[in-house]
């Protein structure tokens, strides 16, 4: 079936999300599993907090799984050579691979998880991510402390980790399709418009997998995106009406989710390695269980970029790795 993967028995059996307090005054703030009021989680640094919002997010997910420690730990955050994932995890003592897909490492972290599991390597896996808006800040802006104006385009970071467990022997939502993400250079060298550079790459994974699956938007409760925020959603909706697809009411975006627009001021929506995890994890696997839904077609959108690529003003490649969620 091209570039689609099909997963047999695959299962979300826990997952877990921590936030900041941005997050929990936003519209999904009373599903979240724990929050911080100060955004710092016990640490003296922004970096190490962000660590410590992602092992906790695991010891929640465990927890809640009943599970002993998972044969492989997928793991990955925006922090230069995935410190947080490293220092957040490493007293848990399972074999770890970092990764870095930007804010698609949620779906790149499940789908490799899968694909583990699917080959029969393991029987137990753990998908982790995490992001911090001011460890962020700090990394590809400019410190908080300089003030600098956010474009209208600009979305906020999210404050955030989502883990996940997975395994082939309990019940639980299903993966039971996957999906790399293709790289896409759009043509966008504005950081303050990751929505508009990673529209493309998500709107080529959708019509990829809808073209491979023989399947129409009709076919799915819903199409989530992960951090297109709202200028690459209105994007994402003319580029698939280009090619005869309409998404209408389908599509929903975690970015969009996450903060109030009325009453908070993110912009153009929320980003970070954190959004889609926590979502994924607060929002669309309760609904899945609760029968609010059935089929979700989810997606992750990753901005491809480094310090160094924003400070050369290099393009920013997008890429949209996608899961097919049921229950």
């Amino acid at each position: 079936m091209g570039r689609i993967v099909n997963f047999e028995g695959v299962r979300i059996v826990a997952a877990a999300s921590v936030v900041g307090k941005e997050e929990h005054l936003g519209p999904l703030g009373g599903a979240f599993d724990e929050y911080d009021e100060s955004d710092r989680f016990g640490a003296d640094t922004w970096e190490k907090a962000e660590a410590g919002a992602q092992g906790r997010a695991l010891a929640l997910a465990l927890k809640k799984a009943g599970a002993n420690a998972p044969e492989l730990l997928f793991a990955g955050d925006l922090q230069n050579q995935c410190m947080a994932s490293a220092e957040g995890l490493i007293s848990y003592g399972i074999p770890f691979f970092g990764l870095y897909g930007a804010c698609s490492t949620a779906t790149e972290a499940l789908l490799l998880a899968s694909l583990a599991l699917s080959a029969g390597a393991v029987k137990c896996c753990a998908a982790v991510t995490s992001s911090h808006f001011a460890a962020a800040e700090r990394q590809f802006r400019f410190p908080l402390e300089y003030g600098g104006q956010r474009a209208p385009t600009a979305q906020w970071t999210a404050t955030a980790a989502g883990a996940f467990v997975l395994t082939k022997e309990r019940a639980g939502v299903r993966i039971s399709r996957g999906m790399a993400g293709r790289m896409v250079d759009s043509g966008i060298a504005d950081a303050a418009n990751m929505g508009a550079a990673m529209a493309p790459a998500a709107a080529d994974s959708i019509l990829t997998f809808l073209r491979e699956t023989g399947t129409t938007p009709s076919d799915y409760d819903a199409i989530v995106t992960g951090d297109l925020g709202k200028e690459g959603s209105r994007l994402l909706a003319v580029l698939c009406e280009r090619e005869g697809v309409r998404l209408s009411a389908k599509h929903e975006d975690c970015g969009c989710l996450l903060y109030d627009g009325s009453k908070q001021d993110a912009h153009a929506g929320a980003s970070g390695c954190g959004c889609s995890a926590s979502v994924l994890a607060a929002h669309y696997l309760p609904r899945l269980t609760e029968g609010l839904l059935r089929r979700v077609l989810f997606l992750s959108t990753g901005a491809l970029m480094s310090p160094q690529s924003v400070q050369q003003k290099g393009n920013i490649i997008g890429i949209a790795p996608a899961l097919l969620l049921e229950f």
